[in-house]
């Protein structure tokens, strides 16, 4: 079989890697999901009814219903996501892709999350165009046999030609931050640039740890020593980023990396909507409800829903990926 073909997990017939059915049983090959509408109903948060008239008010108290993006949920499974506008922003300038897939080597989780950076021109494009284009490239490479770490820094340089495409004059560059997972039968692979973050929540509670580093001024400033983390949390340095996708953003590789866990947990993608409220690993794995890997789409909605409740000052975005997506770790290697 040519290497850049893949057998479908219906029938078992090869299909090419681009493919999105398999042409003989026409079963959907990978079926992505990305938050450029609202896909689900919710309650309403001016009284918590999720009764809603026919255009979209609630009817226990008249308030308008999230429209377009301001609040979208997906839930694939093995990965689920929850975006949501927050309490100030008068738009939703994060976006999220996700996507489970099967390889010859087993199933795979992919998710992507952006965050439009506000003082750019039209940062919910360049989130949501950056989130569909890493997706697609990501599926792409995952597909075919590309390492992990190489399939996410493809996507990542991808997304940046995207993102930089739309500028249109030289003080039009729509920016975002990107982060996106590729979760297999044995390995976390994060890719990133920005201060988007990835944790490792593990199901027992022990060892949750940050997988980034952000691209901020705030996060240099620790690294070289001048200030400490608690110096630098609240503080004007703490989002001032220094790396971004967008044209006028200096080009450089994405930062990337990959482990091995030991054991079932959850792979957390968010914005930074999420992570300034609770920004340690082990804080935000004690917000994981106890049922959290049967129901991912429950967590991701009570992470966002903390964030809201301390404030959503920014778009909130939650993104939770199970490890191993099958449910069944595969055996350490030695």
């Amino acid at each position: 079989m040519p290497a850049s073909a893949d057998v479908c997990p219906g029938c078992g017939a090869t299909v090419a890697a681009k493919d999105n059915f398999c042409e003989l049983c026409g079963r959907q090959l990978a079926a992505a999901q990305v938050s450029a509408d609202s896909t689900v109903a919710v309650t309403c948060r001016g009284c918590g009814s999720s009764a809603w008239t026919a255009d979209g008010y609630c009817e226990q108290c008249g308030h308008k219903a999230p429209a377009g993006r301001d609040h979208v949920e997906i839930d694939l499974g093995v990965v689920a996501g929850v975006t949501d506008r927050g309490r100030r922003h008068h738009r939703n300038e994060d976006a999220m892709a996700l996507l489970c897939t099967q390889t010859r080597a087993g199933p795979v989780a992919l998710a992507v999350v952006c965050d439009g950076v506000s003082t750019s021109h039209r940062p919910d494009e360049a989130s949501l165009t950056a989130a569909e284009e890493a997706l697609r490239v990501l599926t792409a490479e995952v597909r075919v046999g590309t390492s992990s770490l190489d399939a996410v820094t493809t996507a990542t340089n991808a997304a940046q030609r995207a993102v930089g495409d739309l500028a249109q004059e030289s003080d039009d560059a729509p920016a975002t931050t990107i982060v996106c997972a590729c979760v297999t039968a044995d390995t976390v692979t994060i890719g990133w640039v920005g201060d988007s973050r990835a944790y490792w929540l593990p199901a027992d509670d022990l060892g949750a740890r940050l997988l980034t580093r952000d691209d901020s001024v705030g996060a240099e400033l620790v690294a070289v020593g001048m200030l400490t983390e608690a110096e630098v949390a609240g503080s004007s340095h703490e989002h001032v980023l220094t790396r971004w996708l967008g044209a006028d953003a200096e080009h450089s590789e994405p930062h990337s990396a990959s482990f091995e866990p030991h054991g079932l947990g959850a792979v957390l993608l968010c914005s930074d909507g999420l992570w300034n409220y609770q920004p340690s690993a082990s804080g935000l794995a004690e917000l994981m409800p106890s049922t959290a890997l049967a129901n991912l789409a429950e967590a991701a909605a009570q992470l966002v829903e903390f964030a809201l409740d301390r404030g959503g000052e920014d778009n909130i975005t939650a993104v939770l990926a199970s490890f191993p997506p099958n449910g069944t770790p595969s055996p350490p290697q030695r």
